[in-house]
């Protein structure tokens, strides 16, 4: 399977999995105890959990491709021109991203792992791991599963094109899919105004301040109401709309910000990333290499798990 065409495995049609990596690293290192830990001591959770969170995702969603992406930059210079406050929050003196203990080994081994074993992987030193992903998505003929537990990929999620979200905020156990419904259901907007709502209202977690006096129910009110920012601020800049004056001084004020939020929070769907051969592999590609680091981090059991997760039949 090639990210660029459709393929199918005889009568069955093909489906990309998108995986936002850190996603299912963080969860797995928050998910696992402290306790487990590698033949010479160093934590390895993370790296089990990892990979046993794939398994679980093949084998219940069954793709015939999967990708795992990668960030080149968490922290994108372009958006903190835009935002400077973008994920601020997260990040250290020096600007890398404060992670926690026995964190970046893990990472590095997953990441060694995953070429070793077959799995593509793609990434890109300017863009975020949700641009690699949206590009992926927009270049491909095939149904599309975005696995990630940042909620700003519900941006993606189109019924008409087959492009869904597997959830993780609850972990993998409680996976949540995410259609066009699911996502007005729990947030009031469609998918196509899921940024919108989310400039509106704020969300810390990315340094985005909201606008003054718009809280989430209201946020989404005139989302549905005017169509999104582009209208609302079109209604705020006109004396006859029926936006109540409170929220157009607010609207108005906030003007700028709306702008370079909206831009800062859209993912990019043209990002320079090869095209990649997507297709689950029948053997690792570097058995040499996944043996040594299987034995070095202590997960031999749960690389075996994937592998029959994957080798299972697609019905």
């Amino acid at each position: 399977m090639r990210t660029d065409n459709v393929h199918s495995r005889e009568t069955v049609v093909g489906m990309l999995m998108l995986i936002d990596a850190a996603s299912l690293w963080y969860r797995a290192y928050y998910g696992l105890p402290s306790s487990i830990k590698a033949p010479d001591g160093r934590r390895s959770g993370a790296v089990r959990g990892f990979f046993d969170g794939l398994a679980v995702l093949a084998r219940k969603y069954e793709p015939t491709g999967m990708v795992c992406c990668l960030e080149g930059n968490w922290r994108p210079d372009w958006r903190i021109d835009l935002m400077p406050g973008y994920k601020a929050a997260r990040a250290l003196p020096d600007g890398s991203e404060d992670t926690p203990e026995g964190m970046d080994d893990q990472v590095a081994a997953i990441e060694a792992l995953l070429p070793a074993l077959g799995i593509a992987t793609a990434t890109h030193p300017e863009y975020e791991a949700d641009d690699v992903i949206a590009t992926l998505a927009a270049r491909t003929a095939e149904p599309v599963l975005v696995v990630t537990g940042d909620r700003d990929l519900f941006q993606l999620v189109d019924d008409e094109r087959d492009r869904k979200v597997v959830y993780l905020a609850r972990g993998i156990s409680k996976a949540e899919l995410f259609g066009g419904e699911a996502v007005a259901t729990k947030f009031g907007v469609a998918p196509a105004h899921y940024v919108d709502f989310a400039v509106l209202r704020g969300d810390p977690s990315d340094g985005l301040p909201g606008v003054k006096g718009i809280g989430a129910k209201t946020a989404v009110t005139l989302v549905n109401t005017f169509g999104g920012i582009a209208g609302l601020k079109a209604a705020a800049a006109d004396d006859g709309s029926d936006l109540p004056d409170r929220q157009r001084k607010a609207i108005i004020e906030a003007g700028d910000y709306l702008d370079r939020a909206v831009r800062a929070s859209t993912v990019v769907a043209d990002v320079d990333v090869p095209l990649i051969d997507a297709t689950l592999p029948k053997a690792p590609k570097d058995p040499a290499q996944v043996e040594a680091l299987a034995a070095a981090w202590g997960v031999g059991s749960a690389l075996k798990r994937f592998h029959e997760a994957i080798e299972a039949p697609v019905h």
